[in-house]
Parts: C-alpha cells; sequence; structure tokens
C-alpha cells in the first residue's frame, strides 16, 4: 500500500477531534484509513481524467469549426486578389516588351506598323501599297498583321517570342486570328474565317500571332485603305507625327488589352455570324458628322472634324454589347476590364504601361489629339465632349 501523508492543518484538526472525543491519542495517519490509495486504484483514477481531457465537446467543435470557416473566408479573397494582381501584372509585363518592340520597329523604319495589310502571297510577310484599298483582291492570302513585323524575326534574334501576345487574364489567353488556318486548336467554338469556311479550313492563314490579347490605337496604327474611293484614307504615321504632338508619347496610348466576354471571343465578331476580327485596331475618335464611320467624315481644313466619345458612349463593365468591336457608340468598348476595378493594361508610345479603365482613358485625353493615320484634316478637338 502506498501511503499518503495529509496536510499539517488536517493533522491538528484531528489531534483536536480527539481531544473532545475522548478517543486514545493516535498518530494522525492511522485516523485516516480511508484516504490510502493503492496504486492500481491511481493509475486508473489518472486514466480516467486523461481519457476526459481528450475529448471535445460539442460546442468546442462548432467553435473549431466556426474559426476555421472564418479564416478560409478572410483567406479566399486574399488569394483571389493576389492571383488576380498576378495576371495582371504578367499581361503589363508583357505588353511593355511589346512596347518596346514596336519603339525599336520604329526607329529602324520611321513608322508605325500597319495595323494589317493585304498579303501578296500566302505565306511571307511581301505586301505591295496598291493591293491595299476597300476589298480584298486576293481573298486566299489573308492578312499580315501588325504582330507578325514584330516575331518574324525571332530567328535573326530581333524580334520577341510569339507568347508574348498572350495574357493570362483572358479566355485562351487571347482571341484566335481572324483566318486561324489549319490547326484545329488555333479556332475557337463556331468560329467562322474570313471567308465564311469552318474548322480547320487551310485557307486562308493570317501571318499574325496565334492568339492575341492586345490591340493598337487606330490613330497610329494604320488600316490598310491605302488606295480607299472613300473622302478619307489612311496614311503611313511617321515616328516625327507623334513626337512633335502637342500630347507628345508620354501621353498617347500606343496599345491596349481586347475586351474578352468569356464567350469564345464573341466581343471580337461584327455580327452573330462568327466571324472574330482580332486583326483589327481600335478607333479611339468620332466624327464629329459620322460618327464612327470616320473613312466617311468630311475632309476640309475649317475645323477640328474628330472629338473623344463622350462619357455615356463608354459602357460600364457590366453593360458591354455583345459585338463591341463595331459598336456604334465608340470602338473604345471594345476594351479590356478583365483586371482589378474593371481595369485593363495601356502602353503608351514612351514604352510605360499604365492600369487603368478605358474611361478614364478617355476622361484625360490619352489617346492623342490628331487621327495620324487618316488622311487630310485629322486634327481631334480634345475640349469636345469633355467631363
Amino acid at each position: 500500500m502506498l501511503n499518503w501523508h495529509p496536510d499539517p492543518f488536517v493533522i491538528r484538526f484531528v489531534k483536536l477531534l480527539t481531544k473532545f472525543t475522548g478517543h486514545p491519542r493516535r498518530s494522525a495517519p492511522s485516523l485516516l484509513p480511508r484516504i490510502t490509495l493503492s496504486t492500481s486504484t491511481r493509475k486508473t483514477s489518472v486514466m480516467n481524467r486523461s481519457i476526459t481531457r481528450i475529448g471535445f465537446t460539442l460546442i468546442e467543435l462548432l467553435v473549431v469549426i466556426a474559426i476555421i470557416a472564418v479564416l478560409i473566408g478572410i483567406l479566399l479573397p486574399a488569394l483571389g486578389h493576389a492571383r488576380a494582381t498576378g495576371r495582371q501584372v504578367v499581361c503589363g509585363t508583357n505588353l511593355r516588351s511589346i512596347s518596346q518592340t514596336v519603339a525599336q520597329y520604329v526607329n529602324d523604319n520611321d513608322m508605325y506598323p500597319m495595323s494589317y495589310v493585304y498579303g501578296n502571297d500566302q505565306n511571307t510577310g511581301i505586301w505591295t501599297v496598291q493591293d491595299q484599298r476597300d476589298g480584298n483582291p486576293m481573298p486566299a492570302n489573308g492578312y499580315i498583321h501588325w504582330s507578325f513585323a514584330l516575331y518574324a524575326d525571332i530567328k535573326d534574334g530581333t524580334g520577341i517570342p510569339e507568347g508574348l501576345f498572350t495574357c493570362p487574364g483572358v479566355t485562351s489567353g487571347g482571341a484566335p486570328r481572324t483566318n486561324p488556318g489549319s490547326n484545329f486548336d488555333d479556332w475557337e467554338p463556331g468560329q467562322l474565317n474570313d471567308v465564311g469556311a469552318p474548322a480547320p479550313a487551310p485557307l486562308p492563314q493570317d501571318r499574325q500571332a496565334k492568339r492575341i490579347a492586345y490591340t493598337g490605337n487606330a490613330a497610329l496604327f494604320p488600316r490598310n485603305k491605302l488606295n480607299s474611293t472613300t473622302p478619307r484614307g489612311n496614311q503611313f504615321v511617321r515616328s516625327g507625327m507623334v513626337d512633335q504632338s502637342r500630347m507628345g508619347p508620354t501621353k498617347t496610348i500606343l496599345a491596349t488589352e481586347f475586351y474578352d466576354d468569356k464567350n469564345a471571343w464573341q466581343s471580337l465578331t461584327t455580327s452573330s455570324n462568327g466571324r472574330i476580327k482580332s486583326h483589327r485596331s481600335l478607333d479611339p475618335f468620332l466624327g464629329i458628322a459620322r460618327g464612327v464611320d470616320i473613312y466617311n467624315e468630311p475632309n476640309d481644313d475649317s475645323m477640328a472634324h474628330f472629338v473623344y466619345p463622350r462619357k455615356s458612349d463608354i459602357s460600364r463593365f457590366n453593360r458591354v454589347s455583345s459585338h463591341p468591336i463595331v459598336d456604334t457608340r465608340s470602338r473604345l468598348n471594345a476594351v479590356g476590364r478583365h483586371h482589378l476595378n474593371h481595369a485593363a493594361n495601356f502602353a503608351f508610345v514612351d514604352g510605360h504601361v499604365q492600369t487603368t479603365t478605358v474611361l478614364e482613358t478617355v476622361r484625360l485625353r490619352l489617346w492623342g489629339d490628331r487621327y495620324f493615320s487618316l488622311t487630310g484634316n485629322n486634327t481631334v478637338n480634345v475640349k469636345a465632349n469633355s467631363f
């Protein structure tokens, strides 16, 4: 047996009790036989207490679950925000590389690349000025896109990788070519090429990045209407035109991101016919007389014929039309809204990239003060429609 030694206070209490009851005086421990514990009994008691401590009550379990739920609610939005920020940074970095390569192209050629031209054949980047008219004289040759001028010389070390034209924040990294070619994976579901053929029609096949998330400022990247029969046509944009303008390179947007509707790039179709127009740059200005029909805007020197869109012309992020690339209010509705706060990345002529909303770029008049790529008086009245 294992004897337990009581507290001195207990011993004094027992002595007093013995004195008043007349019991013969005994040693304190002998008066307390019932508090003597066996080793086995003590072990069993400790074990029972240990088992009781290990268990959880229902309330304790619910509290733990509630705490975990709160932590998840706090952490998941933060993780989602971090991922969105990461995608935004990657897209902006790619766009900066593109703008720097455009700057190199302009330095080498003293002009900005054409938005697109009709090819002279089906494979190379050769084209002729006389073939650039209102309609394609050789539809089977497809388009030569401005991206081709930037990555075509990659073998010589003077271009950029084709993958830099993609953005992880949009469907498939970017829109498909208008004429994707023979590889089925380069098409979107339901897409038709420019001659109305479905996947995987081998011809025409555009000389363009397979996936393109970015589009140019059409005031700098001319379309191919160099021999147009309309009152206005396109012209080459020399580097000095922008450098000597009032806005200058630091306040003139060069390129931005396409709007992705998350519906197989239907946002870049002109109608429900499935023909995606990813080869086009975006017109930032409106004609005073003809609106988005800029080629039929009267051509005279008496006044500025172009203006920025009104605030009401720019759609809110949740009210973009089904085909914003042909929106009759403003083609700028085809600018992306897929980053945080419904913003997009914008590269400027001087090479810096800014993340903001398309509405803010219009408010601050960041698309330039001239429609450089159009013939005739191409001055923009930057004070009109201000807000």
